[in-house]
């Protein structure tokens, strides 16, 4: 893809996303643009819950809701040590939750994870997970990503701000 297609196709995918207040509304619209600009099969999106410790899916292409405690799995080292990763192979990771795809009935072959900051403190709210790219993730897929991480934290700010301005 062309630089111009690519700066215009982000150009619209964030006038997308702002047309959305509601996470359950502007994740599937991440998810989308991701997965087709990737090549990744599925998008999850992780959201940190400070009170149980865990990163909780609203959004995992294809499965139901998933929960991770902070502190397993590829996403749980993704947030606690602050650092995206691409792992074309993950059943050599050692952090590999493989009973997340036994119970999904789906299977993790590679993937790209992302930790998801908001934009006041750099405190990490979530992780992003592409998986299941048919060439494997490349460096390529991780520069895209580092520039579309601030829209993703700050829509999902946000989203949240507007939540609780209506209770």
């Amino acid at each position: 893809m062309e630089n111009q297609n690519v700066y215009a196709e982000l150009a619209a995918f964030g006038k997308e996303l702002l047309s959305h207040k509601q996470l359950d509304g502007g994740l599937p619209v991440i998810a989308d643009y991701l997965k087709r600009l990737t090549g990744a099969m599925r998008c999850s999106i992780f959201i940190y819950d400070k009170e149980t410790m865990e990163l909780w899916t609203i959004l995992a292409n294809g499965v139901e809701r998933i929960v991770v405690p902070v502190n397993k799995g590829i996403v749980g080292h993704i947030f606690m040590e602050k650092k995206a990763i691409i792992e074309n192979n993950v059943a050599h990771n050692p952090y590999f939750l493989k009973e997340v795809d036994k119970d999904s009935g789906y299977e993790t072959v590679n993937m790209l994870g992302c930790p998801i900051y908001n934009a006041a403190s750099q405190q990490v709210i979530g992780v992003l997970q592409l998986i299941n790219k048919t060439s494997g993730f490349n460096d390529r897929d991780m520069q895209f990503i580092n520039v579309i991480i601030r829209f993703i934290g700050s829509f999902i700010e946000l989203s949240c701000a507007y939540r609780e301005s209506e209770h």
